[in-house]
């Protein structure tokens, strides 16, 4: 994955700092805002995993800090659950200002009642995605209740909840109040996914049960059998983030991929912007494109890293064959090349254009009980790979227009 750290403001002026995580061979096709859970960050294994599982499916997606956490300014016992809703929402706008306004909304407990409220503020949002998500927003209070006393009596307490020291003032509870998520949810006409362990043991899955029976369709439920609350395995949060990159198609948009069709042995297909080039070699598809330092995206490889991986692949076929049929131990080729444009040895006048000469460095490594005499021949043979002698000899290139 691509990550790049990015900041913005909420509506109180504070800076907000996220990263977005960006497919590493394509463009985002869609935008993914994630919230975390009570009182975690950006950085928490859920949030980290999901969101990287969701950018190696094609999506761009923005993790944040909420106000007072991780990176972000702000006090977090100024903070309340209408401030992350509100948190989400600039969010939101940062995304449709500086990349694309996002498609779908991704909530981890608290984070998912968040998303739940924020999406009736965020007109481009199509699909809901909410993991351990309690069906109330007053569930909150539950992990409170032995401050409870204090709060009231004090009017702030300073509670701790995953081993972390936080302070709380009692306008957090009071902000809860307010919050009707039950009403909320009967009015969203959106897709929602809801994802929750039967195992939850801070968040009980009748929470889901209880969200299940009160939104409409289209809805979805998936178990997320023996993972705790945080998703704290590695595996569990993965599998979240693949299930909801897959439900999550079928309710956005995506950009219809050209089939490449030829009776030639390869087309490349190329618009009218930047290098990312679609290629379609038999019945495989793959793509090309060059660095971003010379206005490519780096999506794949460039057409000279291509050519070089041709000759490796051969070059590794051809000694391996040879072994074969000879039944020599080799266990294992693999061959290593790097291209470059040198000056001839003999060259008269380097300075004038064309006097610098393609070569390919090719290194090769055996793995097998091989004597001398066997690995001097077999590197012998690797000069007889059919791509080599292609590179090496004269080659004729004819150019006709297509038909149109």
């Amino acid at each position: 994955m691509k990550t790049t750290k990015v900041t913005f403001k909420n509506n109180d002026g504070h800076e907000l700092v996220g990263y977005l995580e960006l497919p590493t061979n394509q463009k985002p096709h869609n935008f993914v805002l994630f919230a975390h859970c009570f009182t975690c960050n950006k950085n928490f294994f859920a949030p980290t995993n999901i969101s990287r599982t969701l950018a190696s499916n094609g999506f761009g997606v923005l993790r944040f800090d909420f106000t007072g956490l991780g990176e972000s300014e702000g006090d977090f016992s100024d903070t309340n659950f209408s401030g992350n809703v509100q948190d989400l929402v600039a969010a939101a706008e940062f995304l449709r200002k500086d990349y694309k306004s996002p498609s779908v909304l991704v909530g981890h407990s608290l984070g998912g009642a968040a998303v739940l409220m924020a999406s009736a503020e965020i007109a481009s949002v199509k699909a809901i995605a909410t993991i351990a998500a309690p069906s109330t927003v007053t569930h909150v209070k539950g992990l409170l209740s032995k401050q409870m006393e204090k709060l009231e009596k004090d009017a702030n307490a300073t509670v701790n909840i995953g081993g972390r020291p936080f302070k709380i003032k009692k306008q957090f509870l009071d902000d809860l109040q307010k919050h009707d998520l039950r009403s909320q949810l009967a009015k969203i006409e959106k897709a929602i996914l809801i994802l929750h362990s039967p195992q939850d043991k801070v968040v009980e899955v009748k929470n889901a049960e209880e969200l299940y029976r009160t939104i409409s369709h289209p809805k979805s439920f998936v178990s997320l059998d023996g993972a705790d609350h945080l998703l704290n395995d590695k595996e569990y949060s993965i599998y979240a983030g693949k299930v909801i990159a897959t439900w999550a198609e079928k309710y956005i948009e995506l950009e219809k991929v050209r089939d490449l069709e030829t009776d030639h042995q390869v087309v490349a297909n190329l618009g009218s912007e930047g290098f990312t080039t679609q290629l379609k070699a038999g019945i495989h598809n793959f793509t090309a494109d060059e660095p971003v330092k010379i206005g490519g995206n780096n999506f794949g490889p460039t057409p000279y890293e291509l050519l070089s991986a041709g000759l490796a692949a051969c070059t590794s076929m051809t000694i391996q064959m040879y072994a074969k049929r000879k039944k020599w131990p080799v266990e294992n080729v693999e061959t290593h090349v790097n291209y470059a444009k040198q000056h001839a040895q003999d060259c008269q006048d380097c300075d004038k254009n064309g006097s610098k000469i393609d070569i390919f460095e090719r290194e090769i490594s055996f793995l097998g009980d091989l004597d001398e005499k066997q690995i001097k021949r077999l590197l012998e043979i690797a000069d007889k790979c059919p791509v080599h002698k292609t590179l090496s000899a004269e080659v004729t290139i004819i150019t006709n227009l297509a038909d149109s």
